[in-house]
């Protein structure tokens, strides 16, 4: 079928829409879910489950008016070095709920930013955690970074603490966009930053981009990927501004006059796409890009709170203000605001504040959504293997509807189902809406759907 111009496409497809970095997404999670749950579905995982941990680090030295990450300035140690002594004990109660003969297969440390913590900190909280849970020796360990409060000492802890990929935030090199988010960052820094990672054998990078910020065009991204291509990351993370300052104060500081529109946010992330492409990037689901030899390009492939992921695990379980936990029985997030996290730890011991408990139609949904937003197919075979042909069959007659109603050649038939074209890949999260049965049932906003 031939696909609508563009930008008409972009303008029809604007209406927010989830990320579906989780199914039910996490405006749906409730009060109903508490340390309980929390408890009893730790302790309920099966004996030899491989886990994935989370930390999150809800702390910055700057502000940056873009962001829509939980977390809060520390302008001096002590804040930083009290959250670590009640992250210690929520990981404590958790290890001893956990099975024993557990492997941890990934790590993840996010934020706010990760390198808000002193070189010793970043060693002790990493060899705790290897105290608490037995971490494989050929873990992924990942941390997000901020190359602007970035020293030699800091590089060194994270070698030493076993990181072995790092996630530095760029966004834009362009000095009107830094001036017009409040992040001032140069090329020059991010490099040498970049150079000190390679020096002490960090064998990992990865670049996240963001497109539709304030004063950006087609030709300032351009500018910024050939500077980024100079860095020779192993991934690039690009992805779309979600301005909603009704529910983000800070993002009240930007000019929504020098806002895109859809039709140039959607121009932007075809231009990065076109010239990661020419440079032998693989296009991994719907932001993501990978050199051919990174683990992201091979797959298996899958999605969760961090965006595209290689992990695997059984069960995915998150320490920290607003973490969030996946685990076979559904999902739990700790209260998101430190002071109410800090006080949970300290009476319960968990920090569990709301959560969801899956349905066996949330189960086949959220997998029909994550293969969509992976594999970009959907595949009645595979889902009557998994889940049986009478649970199947509800889904399978909601492909056929999406199927028989789309207009604009987003989707292609296939004898199996159907697959997203490559001119519906802008818009796979409007396509997973279609299997979304909770979309409208919140007043949360989400991010513009291009």
């Amino acid at each position: 079928m031939r696909i609508a111009p563009l930008r008409s496409l972009a303008e029809r497809y604007a209406a927010p829409v989830p990320r579906y970095t989780s199914y039910p997404t996490a405006p749906h999670f409730h009060d109903g879910i508490g340390p309980r749950e929390a408890a009893a579905w730790m302790s309920e995982l099966p004996k030899g489950s491989n886990l994935s941990l989370y930390v999150h680090i809800p702390f910055c030295r700057a502000l940056c008016w873009y962001c829509g990450c939980t977390t809060t300035v520390a302008n001096s140690p002590q804040p930083v070095a009290a959250y670590l002594q009640t992250l210690e004990t929520e990981m404590t109660h958790a290890a001893a709920l956990v099975p024993a003969d557990h492997r941890v297969s990934h790590l993840h440390w996010g934020g706010g930013s990760p390198n808000t913590l002193v070189a010793a900190d970043i060693v002790a909280l990493a060899d705790r955690t290897r105290e608490l849970f037995n971490v494989d020796d050929a873990a992924e360990f990942a941390v997000e970074i901020d190359p602007r409060f970035m020293d030699r000492d800091r590089v060194a802890a994270f070698r030493q603490a076993g990181v072995n990929r790092v996630s530095i935030g760029v966004q834009d090199f362009d000095p009107k966009v830094q001036a017009a988010i409040n992040r001032h960052q140069s090329y020059e820094l991010t490099a040498r930053v970049v150079a000190m990672l390679c020096e002490v054998g960090i064998p990992s990078l990865n670049i996240d981009l963001v497109y539709g910020l304030p004063g950006q065009t087609q030709a300032s991204v351009a500018r910024t990927l050939d500077q980024v291509l100079k860095l020779d990351p192993d991934r690039v993370a690009v992805f779309g501004y979600a301005h909603l300052p009704e529910r983000i104060r800070h993002q009240r500081l930007i000019d929504t006059s020098a806002l895109a529109g859809p039709g140039d946010r959607l121009g932007q992330a075809n231009r990065i796409s076109r010239k990661l492409l020419a440079h032998g990037y693989v296009r991994v689901g719907l932001d993501h890009f990978a050199k051919p030899s990174d683990p992201l390009a091979a797959g298996p492939l899958g999605r969760n709170f961090q965006g595209y992921t290689t992990d695997t695990a059984d069960a995915l379980i998150g320490f920290g203000a607003s973490a969030i936990s996946r685990l076979p029985q559904g999902f739990t997030q700790n209260a998101p605001r430190v002071p109410d996290y800090t006080s949970r730890i300290a009476s319960r011991r968990l920090a569990t504040a709301r959560g969801f408990a899956f349905s066996s139609e949330d189960r086949i949904r959220g997998y029909v959504i994550e293969r969509l937003m992976c594999d970009l197919t959907f595949s009645e075979t595979d889902l009557r293997a998994r889940f049986g042909a009478a649970e199947a069959q509800s889904l399978i007659d909601d492909a056929q509807l999406l199927i028989e109603s789309d207009q604009d050649g987003l989707i292609e038939p296939t004898p199996d189902g159907f697959r997203v074209s490559e001119g519906g890949r802008p818009f796979v999260r409007s396509i997973c809406a279609c299997f979304d049965s909770y979309l409208g049932q919140s007043a949360a906003r989400h991010a513009a759907g291009v």
